[in-house]
């Protein structure tokens, strides 16, 4: 069997997994999966790659030692199982890996540590150092302070955002089903996909939730979500399940690969477009979606014609035409408050009337990306 040159070409791996399987269905740590797991990867970092794990369980880790029969719903209650649950998950992760002979570092993320202009060359930074002194990263989000706001939603996501991130190869994504089938792996008749070039593989393919354990937040749909942001991206995607995680780290074809179909992209401004929830809106005059459209041009204030939603300076927020349809999102420099003295005056107004402050941009175009 030939072997998949895009995973044994990789140099950089990002391997992200499912609460489902590291945990047992009362939702504690199985220490067979947990190991099982750290094998694998240890082997692919022995080889000479480099590996970042982004690894779910945290909350599910909590369950058990709080008394707790199933995940809870309310956003307190998950963050309180998460901070109980990280430490134990990463403990475990930490003995495990020092069999090896790897250091684990962990790495706790919300979504201002990526997008916010002050804190994304520092999250780069921090992987780059800790892959240079040989550690092996283990990202989670940091669920015990992220507000429901800045959430990731699923480490899927978080998973293809930290492989652009980090100038991954190859994003390894390990689940509970050994790849994408075109319907639901239990109906007889469903057919494995072993290759997805582009959207056109994946017209026929009815999605639905795959989590087994009852204790994860992700389904088929959100790993298929992470591998368009991935493979969008320039970075191909293999997603398949947590007990093929060696064959598919060595090449073996297993699983799904999802090929890259686009090119890297400044790295802030993915997160900008597949990580933030607006907190308002910019309403824009015909003339000025043009600019931002067409020519990448930075919305002056001249173009505004009104703002939704209760934003402050370098909050995200949608730029919206005329139909209210947003064509882009972008870091505001003004806050809410501030846009109705704005709204369509020239610079030069702004700057007479108001203070050189106000002349700057309402969206620079370093801030800014189309949807």
């Amino acid at each position: 069997m030939t072997t998949r040159p895009e995973v044994t070409g990789a140099k950089r791996i990002v391997v992200k997994v499912g609460s489902s399987s590291l945990t047992t269905a009362a939702g504690g740590i199985d220490p067979g999966r947990v190991r099982a797991l750290v094998d694998v990867v240890a082997a692919a970092k022995l080889r000479g790659a480099e590996v970042v794990l982004v690894s779910s369980g945290a909350i599910a880790a909590g369950l058990l030692p709080l008394g707790l029969k199933r995940r809870p719903r309310g956003l307190p209650a998950q963050q309180a199982a998460a901070s109980v649950g990280q430490g134990l998950l990463v403990h475990r992760y930490t003995e495990e890996l020092a069999r090896h002979g790897v250091v684990a570092g962990q790495v706790l993320l919300t979504v201002d540590d990526v997008t916010r202009r002050s804190h994304y060359r520092n999250a780069y930074q921090t992987f780059a150092k800790l892959l240079e002194l040989g550690v092996l990263p283990i990202v989670n989000e940091n669920d015990t302070v992220a507000t429901s706001e800045i959430r990731f939603g699923d480490n899927d996501r978080l998973a293809a955002l930290v492989a652009h991130l980090v100038h991954a190869d190859l994003l390894v994504l390990l689940s509970d089903v050994d790849g994408l089938y075109d319907a639901n792996p239990s109906r007889p008749g469903s057919s494995l996909i072993a290759d997805v070039a582009s959207a056109v593989d994946l017209a026929h393919v009815r999605f639905g939730s795959t989590g087994a354990a009852g204790v994860g937040t992700g389904g088929m749909h959100t790993k298929v979500e992470a591998a368009r942001i991935a493979t969008g991206a320039g970075i191909p995607v293999v997603l398949t399940a947590a007990d093929q995680a060696a064959s598919a780290l060595t090449g073996e074809r297993v699983g799904t690969l999802f090929h890259s179909t686009g090119r890297r992209r400044p790295t802030r401004l993915l997160w900008l477009a597949h990580a933030t929830e607006p907190r308002g809106c910019l309403l824009l005059d015909p003339g000025a979606v043009r600019a931002v459209v067409e020519r990448r041009a930075s919305l002056l204030a001249a173009g505004v014609t009104g703002a939704t939603g209760a934003f402050v300076a370098g909050d995200p927020v949608d730029l919206a035409g005329p139909d209210g349809v947003p064509v882009a999102r972008g870091l505001v420099n003004f806050d809410a408050a501030e846009i109705p003295s704005l709204v369509g005056r020239s610079s030069q107004d702004l700057k007479r009337d108001l203070g050189a402050a106000y002349e700057r941009e309402v969206v620079h175009r370093d801030d800014l990306v189309l949807l």
